[in-house]
């Protein structure tokens, strides 16, 4: 299976601030990939050096075998992208997106663009201004997908869109991918989405990736196990991933559940969510 994205030794530093990196992800082609990590975590920024829009400090990324940096123009051309802020001119409209992406792409597809217009009930002739935030992620979200792009990069693309849009955005999403050329990089802090869509998590934690494996194995293989405080000194320390300690008792963060099941017959071992291994990850005691 061929790469979409293939990122080597990325890094982007902001001063004393902020490091990304060093960054090395290969994202094949016909898959969703979740990414995921807390505010300030870096998805921002890898998603922007994707992109090219801001420019990294070092490192290659080549989209589609090509070095970004090198053959923008044609790379952009089979890309859609929501990013997180609003990118069009409030004083537009959606007739107005029309004229000028007819302009932009070559693949521009107007009916397409019109036909997501109708399934999200959007006014071809109502100003982006007079539009909910729900309103105006569903515009985005259809401009991005109207020119028959090969990769959908997405950084918060369901924000702000209740729950039965949100489900009718995932299976235009699923939609997309069906084709194996067709990839999604979709960032999100709606993780249960991705739990039902992704088939990859790539998990960044201050500027580095800590995780990149399937959803499956993830949620599979990862669990909570629970015991009461004076139980807690009876786990191997080497068996401990991380762990919280609450009033009662200890949440701990563990792999190979399989395994750790036959190890300690007498502890509740839970399934874990993408949201409670991020949380335990990134807050719990190590």
């Amino acid at each position: 299976m061929k790469n979409a994205i293939e990122i080597r030794n990325l890094v982007k530093s902001y001063s004393d601030k902020f490091t990304l990196g060093e960054i090395n992800l290969d994202i094949p082609s016909g898959i969703i990939i979740g990414l995921i990590g807390e505010n300030g975590a870096g998805k921002t920024t890898l998603i922007k050096s994707i992109l090219n829009i801001i420019r990294s400090d070092k490192g290659n990324i080549k989209i589609f075998e090509k070095d970004i940096k090198k053959n923008e123009c044609e790379i952009k051309e089979n890309i859609g992208v929501v990013l997180d802020n609003m990118f069009f001119p409030e004083l537009l409209m959606p007739k107005d997106i029309n004229s000028i992406m007819k302009d932009i792409y070559k693949n521009w597809d107007e009916q397409l663009f019109h036909k997501y217009l109708s399934e999200f009930k959007l006014k071809n002739n109502q100003s982006i201004k007079s539009m909910s935030k729900g309103m105006r992620k569903k515009l985005e979200i259809a401009t991005a997908l109207s020119h028959h792009p090969k990769l959908l990069i997405l950084d918060e693309p369901t924000s702000g869109l209740d729950p039965v849009v949100r489900n009718e955005v995932l299976d235009i999403f699923l939609d997309f991918i069906q084709d194996e050329e067709h990839t999604i990089l979709l960032s999100t802090h709606i993780t249960s989405d991705l739990e039902h869509i992704a088939d990859k998590i790539i998990f960044i934690n201050q500027g580095k990736v800590v995780l990149d494996q399937s959803r499956d194995d993830l949620l599979d293989n990862y669990g909570i196990l629970k015991c009461d405080v004076d139980k807690f000194d009876t786990i191997s320390k080497d068996d401990i991933i991380a762990y919280k300690k609450n009033k009662y008792d200890y949440e701990i963060l563990i792999n190979d559940i399989n395994k750790i099941k036959k190890k300690y017959k007498d502890f509740i071992i839970d399934k874990i969510t993408l949201e409670e291994l991020m949380v335990l990850m990134i807050k719990g005691e190590k």
